[in-house]
Formats: structure tokens, sequence, C-alpha cells
């Protein structure tokens, strides 16, 4: 009964060890990823509550024209990206640099305008 029992023990532990492995090397909170919402994607490239670098790209038509574009959070971080002329049918990139951890829940958003006309706005929702 003893041996039993000490197999039946160490079954256990096996598989609580094992549980908490997987339970370790799971995704962490899922902060990269691409987002898009009309003519603007906004993509992110870290993981977790941290975000080093976002990426805003803005689809153009068949016209030339002045794109840019503004990311920020819902916690008071903001930026404008660069200002740039754009042939017809290219697609306008730029990159803002946040460099900080946000809470979980925060939202970050990027609006892109077109000949000063806003032509969509992406959010995603850090978790943490």
């Amino acid at each position: 009964m003893h041996d039993i029992i000490k197999k039946l023990a160490a079954g256990a532990g096996a598989t609580a060890a094992a549980l908490g492995c997987i339970i370790a090397t799971g995704p962490p909170a899922a902060a990269d990823g691409k987002w898009c919402n009309n003519a603007v994607c906004i993509e992110t490239y870290d993981t977790g509550t941290y975000l080093g670098r976002v990426e805003v790209s803005v689809i153009n038509t068949n016209q030339p024209h002045r794109i840019s574009a503004r990311v920020w959070s819902t916690n008071g971080w903001s930026a404008n990206t660069k200002v740039e002329d754009v042939d017809a049918f290219r697609t306008y990139r730029d990159q803002a640099y946040p460099q900080r951890h946000f809470p979980a829940g925060t939202r970050i958003c990027a609006e892109g305008f077109r000949g000063g006309d806003s032509v969509g706005l992406p959010c995603v929702t850090i978790t943490g």
C-alpha cells in the first residue's frame, strides 16, 4: 500500500511539474500584431506590455496625396509621424517609438490622414 501511495504522489508531482512548465512557457501577453481600419494599419512588434516601435501604414489612392499619421495611447502618450507626399498607388509607412511599458488595458490608436482627411483609425488594447 505504501508503494502505491508513493507512486501516486510521484505521478501527481510529475504532472504538476509538467503543467508548470507548460504554463511557464505559454505565450506572453500579446502586444504584437497588425490591426487595420479602412486605409490605415497599425503594427506592433513587441511582446508583453512593452512597446518599442509602432508602425503605421496608410494606403494611398490613384492620386498623389500628402499623408501623415498620429499615434497615441489612452494613458497620455502620443506622437505625430512625418508628413510625406506620396505618389499614386503607394503605401505610406512610418514609425513611432513609445519605448515604454503600458498598463494592461491601455489602448494604442493610430489615425491616418490623406490630403488632410482622416482615412482610418485602428486601435489595439494592450493585455497583461
